[in-house]
């Protein structure tokens, strides 16, 4: 027996890849958080996500931040890295729906960046600053388009499509959701501002 196997999950062990796909929470609630993301106002996406990213700070500031709460499940911590991964890209995937024609969106292993990057070992202070600094200007960015922008295209390499606008209520999801698994909230239910 291993030292794994007599303590338990160490964090920073790869756990089983996520490979759902999540698209679906376009067309109806999260029965896990409850958020609905089609019920949410376009005009409201900024103030939701600006919301859940400072919400990771007091998480990130629990003392037991660090702690898997079981072998399948990652820290709040590596939640944490995550969400803050998760606005950098859509950031740049945005950028890209932005200025070209219907771009092709980069593959990403959120699992291998989950191990290369070594969220377990990372500061929570520094990954609760980051995710407030790119959850913000992420969301200043939803708040400044125009009725054309919301309309503009992009794709996935699995044949998954969105506008703007469903791929910002797509992205909201994403930290909401990781919000509502560490017990974290932001203003309401399931980490959503009512």
């Amino acid at each position: 027996m291993d030292a794994r196997e007599q303590d338990g999950p160490t964090a920073g062990d790869a756990l089983e890849p996520d490979t759902k796909d999540w698209t679906w929470v376009l067309g109806r609630a999260c029965p896990e958080c409850g958020l609905d993301v089609g019920a949410v106002p376009r005009e409201e996406l900024g103030e939701r996500l600006r919301a859940n990213a400072d919400a990771w700070g007091p998480v990130l500031e629990r003392g037991d931040a660090r702690e898997r709460p079981d072998a399948t499940t990652w820290s709040a911590l590596e939640y944490g890295c995550h969400v803050r991964d998760v606005f950098a890209l859509f950031g740049e995937r945005l950028t890209l729906m932005l200025s070209e024609d219907d771009p092709l969106f980069g593959n990403w292993d959120q699992d291998a960046t989950a191990v290369a990057s070594r969220y377990a070992e990372q500061d929570p202070a520094a990954v609760a600053a980051d995710t407030v600094a790119f959850g913000h200007a992420l969301a200043a960015r939803f708040d400044a388009l125009d009725e054309a922008a919301w309309q503009r295209a992009g794709r996935r390499s699995d044949g998954a499509s969105f506008t703007v606008e469903s791929f910002g209520r797509y992205l909201l999801h994403d930290p909401v959701h990781h919000l509502h698994d560490v017990g974290g909230t932001a203003g309401g239910a399931g980490g959503v501002l009512p």
